[in-house]
């Protein structure tokens, strides 16, 4: 059994071997593996396989062998067909190979051109591929030359974005991409000097920009003001009534207004006309494709403070000259017309919160400059000259979109300014006027003469009117020249009123203004200088009063002129008034009181001439010579008062009576006079007498009884108690209100006495007393001890 089982398994193994399926070393593996004695077993087995399998092929070739007979026969038949074949065959290819070399030559030929033409398509096709990168290169080094650098940079972003991807594997565009950042460096430098060369010639050219700027601006004005001009005269609303100039002024300005307009039309150019602003555009444009714009703004803005701050830097003299300012402003207006145009050309290079920073900063700098610099001009028409720059300067800029209000708030600092040069001109104008006076009523002989007259000043008076030729006016030659140039002041000052913006009532109370102070300060200052210069004398002062008389009455003419060339109606508008009146009324009191200053000096120039001898025993019987010249003059003068108005005049010679009467009793009290005659007293009495009928003579009319004699009353009662010796009822009367001698002060009383006392051994009155009679001298003793006491008395109470 185990027997049968070993045979099955080596068949098994056999038919492994034969399949090929299985690995052979398996199973020659399982072969030795199983028993010791298995590969002999095997070996028999297998040649035991190998015998049938020879059996079965031989019977297989026994079965065919007839077949095989067959075919060598047939193929030993065919053989010398083959080789005859063989032969033909042989020459056929040799006499084909001979025929054919040509055609291999000619092959090869087509061979190498197939080549070839496939070599040269595919350059054809590298080349048509590299054409397009070369050419844009090449495009790009051509705009490089031309300048045209924003293209340029256009031209890169085409290449590397579009063409370069496609031939990248190539040297020359790996050269090239290297090349293409040191291009953009390039640019960006040849665009910052574009720049930079720009920025210098903005810097040259704004005078030239700000010239065209404010030009264009001034004949904008100017027209809209002659239209408007043109309309009033049209419409009937003329608004400088009683004015010079009026209607010839306004129809000149109007015609050349038109014509100016006319040829400067063609003149005046635009700010592109004027600037290149084409390497602005290119380097920002550059700079945005760079991705670089932040940097090209800020070095942009960095610059343009810079110049600036040179712009708004004043030369050192530029307040000589108008021509100093107009340059100063003409920089500063084209600078900030260029920064105009550029923010509205260009998107972000600056921006309107930029510029108005940038003009709040300059603004503040030109306030500054032009309050120091205006405040060196003392010619009122370079003032207004500067303000007419000022408001042309503010009205260019108002029209690009800056505020300037702030300028015109400097203006009304100028307007003092100007109103206080005026003031200072003025003064000297008045002060020609009062120089060139002859200060007497101005002498008419015609009609012709005296509405010359009435046409510089307001002057009305129906009894002037009514006499005959020749006849004078009241006023002297300086009141119509004041009246004029009081009006001329109006005029200068109201040139700089205008084109301020304002209103015509601040207009109008403006011009009275600056009128007030034109009379409160500089005619009242030179009127008050005048009337105390020494030269000055009474009858000039008479003059004077009564010419600030007639100009205080002529200043509600010039309220009426200030109103009609404002065109303010006095009724409907409350207006300053114009203090005309307090201002003459001052000059008009110094004028008085310098009178009586100058009446009472010339009164003591007559008195210093007295030259009395007070030890005389007798007098002379006559009144001294110095003081009859004195009441002579003082008649002349007073006569002259005539035209003063009454007060003035009765005050006058009040105060000269009281002045002189003092002086005589200075004279009589004098320290340095140490003896007194009873003739000397007597001779004094005479003269005192003569002061007494002067003032009872009425020397000027409206005294009311004796009211002028009373300023010599002191004098009076004195001499009459010395004259009389009447000590008795003037020491009895003392103190009584009813008293005789109720103006003799005890003490002026003592020092006359004492005086009269010391010249006793000269004096023959007293050397009587002592001769018939010792008990007056006993008297006189007792009178001066009773003085002494009073005067004590009156010390103590006081």
């Amino acid at each position: 059994m185990l027997e049968e089982d070993s045979d099955q398994t080596y068949e098994n193994v056999l038919a492994e071997i034969q399949s090929f399926e299985l690995p052979i070393e398996a199973t020659l593996r399982s072969v030795y593996d199983d028993q010791p004695n298995a590969h002999k077993k095997f070996m028999e087995k297998l040649d035991t396989c190998i015998r049938n399998h020879d059996k079965e092929i031989e019977k297989m070739c026994n079965f065919h062998h007839q077949g095989f007979v067959d075919a060598i026969t047939e193929l030993l038949k065919v053989r010398t067909d083959a080789e005859k074949l063989k032969v033909q065959v042989t020459d056929t290819n040799r006499r084909f190979q001979d025929a054919g070399k040509e055609v291999v030559v000619q092959t090869e030929d087509i061979i190498r051109c197939r080549i070839q033409q496939r070599n040269i398509t595919t350059v054809v096709e590298k080349l048509q591929l590299c054409l397009p990168v070369l050419e844009m290169y090449t495009k790009l080094k051509e705009q490089m030359s031309a300048k045209r650098y924003y293209s340029a940079l256009k031209t890169m972003e085409q290449l590397e974005n579009v063409y370069f991807p496609r031939v990248s594997q190539y040297r020359f565009c790996q050269l090239m991409i290297e090349n293409l950042p040191k291009l953009r460096e390039d640019i960006k430098e040849i665009s910052m000097s574009d720049l930079k060369d720009f920025l210098e010639s903005i810097r040259k050219h704004s005078n030239k920009i700000g010239e065209a700027a404010m030009k264009q601006a001034q004949q904008q004005k100017t027209f809209s003001v002659a239209l408007q001009k043109q309309n009033n005269v049209k419409f009937g609303r003329n608004m400088h009534i009683n004015d010079r100039f009026t209607e010839e002024r306004n129809e000149i300005v109007l015609k050349h207004t038109f014509e100016e307009e006319d040829e400067n039309e063609e003149e005046v150019l635009t700010v592109q006309e004027l600037v290149d602003f084409s390497p602005v555009y290119r380097c920002l444009h550059i700079y945005s494709v760079l991705g670089d714009e932040e940097t090209f703004e800020n070095y942009y803005r960095k610059q343009r403070k810079k110049q600036a701050r040179l712009v708004l830097q004043p030369q050192s003299n530029m307040h000589e000259t108008v021509d100093g300012y107009r340059r100063y402003f003409t920089q500063i207006v084209g600078f900030f017309v260029v920064e105009d145009h550029i923010l509205h050309v260009t998107q972000g290079l600056v921006t309107r919160a930029y510029t108005d920073e940038l003009w709040n900063m300059a603004l503040s700098k030109i306030i500054a400059v032009l309050r120091a610099y205006s405040s060196y001009c003392t010619d009122p028409d370079l003032v207004l000259e500067l303000k007419n720059l000022i408001v042309i300067f503010a009205d260019t800029l108002q029209g690009y979109g800056f505020p300037v209000n702030r300028l015109f708030d400097l203006l009304f600092e100028i307007r003092d300014q100007y109103n206080e040069t005026l003031l200072k001109k003025w003064a000297t104008v008045f002060r020609d006027i009062f120089e060139e006076d002859n200060y007497s009523p101005i002498p008419i002989t015609n009609e012709e003469e005296y509405k010359i007259v009435i046409s510089k000043f307001p002057f009305q008076d129906p009894d002037l009117e009514k006499q005959s030729f020749p006849k004078k006016f009241p006023m002297s030659q300086s009141v119509p020249h004041i009246y004029i140039q009081v009006k001329e002041f109006i005029y200068a000052s109201l040139k700089f009123s205008e084109s301020l913006h304002r209103s015509s009532t601040e207009i109008d109370d403006m011009l009275r203004k600056s009128t007030n102070l034109l009379l409160t300060r500089t005619l009242n200052s030179c009127l008050l200088n005048l009337i105390r210069k020494p030269h000055i004398g009474l009858t000039e002062l008479v003059q004077i009063i009564i010419n600030t008389t007639h100009l205080e009455q002529a200043c509600k003419y010039l309220e009426d002129f200030i109103t009609n060339i404002t065109n303010i109606s006095q009724e409907t508008v409350h207006t300053t008034r114009l203090y005309g009146l307090s201002t003459f009324k001052d000059a008009r009191h110094a004028a008085e009181g310098e009178i009586y200053t100058k009446l009472n000096q010339k009164i003591d120039e007559f008195v210093q001439l007295a030259d009395y001898d007070w030890t005389m025993s007798e007098p002379d019987g006559r009144a001294s010579g110095y003081l009859m010249d004195l009441i002579n003059f003082l008649r002349s003068i007073f006569q002259v008062f005539t035209h003063l108005p009454g007060k003035v005049a009765q005050t006058a010679c009040m105060s000269a009576c009281q002045h002189l009467s003092t002086s005589l009793m200075q004279m009589l009290l004098d320290s340095e006079l140490k003896q007194i005659s009873m003739g000397a007293i007597q001779q004094f009495n005479l003269d005192v007498i003569q002061c007494e009928l002067f003032a009872n003579s009425e020397p000027v009319p409206g005294f009311q009884g004796d009211t002028l004699q009373l300023a010599f009353i002191d004098l009076r009662q004195l001499l009459d108690l010395f004259m009389v010796w009447d000590w008795s009822t003037y020491l009895a009367d003392y103190g009584q209100p009813a008293s005789k001698y109720l103006r003799v002060n005890p003490n002026t009383a003592l020092t006359l006495l004492e005086k009269m006392k010391d010249t006793s051994k000269k004096n023959n009155i007293f050397a009587q007393f002592r001769k018939n009679d010792r008990d007056k001298q006993k008297l006189i003793e007792t009178v001066m001890k009773q003085l002494r006491s009073l005067a004590n008395g009156m010390s103590q109470h006081t």
